[in-house]
């Protein structure tokens, strides 16, 4: 049989062309680019590698070496002496990933001198927000355990759950998010994202004992604020209902524009909120309902609830 070959090599005068057209794309009629010195942002590679060792430190026991976990060599000062070493080496890492990305994320080009101050207070006042991050850990933890009975204990639901692995990933996120490290933090949730299935803006506030079940599909928008003890389940959406834009089309960023959960509320699979509107304290919320107004503390919301008020709306 002839062995049939083809080339697809173009002339140089084509992909010369070709060249010289992205070009003024780039330079000329669709510029995207950052203006300031190219400082290339962090891989995401670097930035995982920092997440695990800031949940090494947080968690040394479970997250870190073998000999830490019970063993007669665990003592407090080993232990403290292991935190020591990989909190450094994160801390380090940390304040790069933030000269890299601290830039993007503001209108004027700040000097180098300026983004290494920067970047060295906010890896200080994150350092020093990193007991009551892990505090708020345990309590998420210890809310997981308690409301899955499927649980064997504690250790499983650290190291396994996904919604665990969200919440942590969100913590941190959160703490950088509101110390102004925000491209940084908006790399850190699409981690987790990319991992569990689970996307919560790092602009969020979410109150302790925050304990996502199964997890897949839900999304948490930037707006949004969350109580005490509060419980979702997969595929819940709480995002926003419009988009408000100025004068010339653009829209306005920043406004609250995500629901507000009080605490003690369980919203159960497929339900979507949408809007500024508040879910009472110890409410719950069906699964597969779609809720635009407000609730008052201690409601039963369901389909069923739902369409008899819609019927009633249209009798009246």
């Amino acid at each position: 049989m002839d062995t049939v070959t083809s080339t697809f090599d173009l002339p140089d005068a084509e992909i010369g062309a070709v060249v010289a057209g992205l070009r003024r794309s780039r330079e000329e009629l669709h510029n995207v680019r950052y203006r300031g010195p190219v400082r290339p942002p962090p891989s995401r590679e670097e930035i995982v590698e920092t997440l695990g060792q800031l949940t090494r430190a947080l968690f040394p026991a479970h997250f870190g070496r073998p000999d830490l976990a019970g063993s007669a060599g665990a003592t407090p000062k080993a232990i403290d002496d292991y935190v020591g070493q990989v909190l450094g080496g994160a801390l380090a890492a940390l304040g790069d990933h933030l000269r890299r990305t601290l830039p993007f994320a503001g209108v004027e080009i700040p000097s180098d001198e300026q983004v290494a101050r920067q970047a060295l207070e906010i890896v200080r006042r994150f350092a020093s927000e990193l007991p009551a991050i892990r505090g708020l850990l345990v309590s998420d933890l210890k809310a997981a355990y308690a409301g899955d009975p499927a649980a064997t204990g504690l250790p499983e639901v650290l190291l396994v759950y996904p919604g665990m692995s969200a919440i942590i990933h969100h913590r941190l996120a959160h703490a950088l998010h509101r110390l102004g490290a925000r491209f940084l933090a908006r790399q850190i949730s699409e981690i987790a994202h990319s991992l569990t299935g689970i996307d919560i803006h790092p602009g969020a506030e979410i109150g302790g004992s925050f304990f996502i079940d199964h997890g897949t599909g839900v999304v948490i928008g930037e707006t949004g604020i969350i109580g005490e003890r509060v419980r979702l389940y997969q595929a819940v959406t709480l995002g926003a209902r419009s988009f408000p834009a100025d004068e010339s089309g653009a829209l306005i960023k920043g406004r609250p524009r995500h629901p507000i959960v009080e605490d003690d509320v369980v919203i159960y699979a497929g339900a979507t909120v949408l809007g500024r509107i508040t879910i009472g304290r110890g409410s719950t919320i069906g699964g597969s309902v779609w809720l635009t107004h407000s609730v008052p503390p201690g409601s039963n919301v369901t389909q069923a609830q739902l369409r008899n008020d819609e019927r009633l709306d249209r009798q009246g």
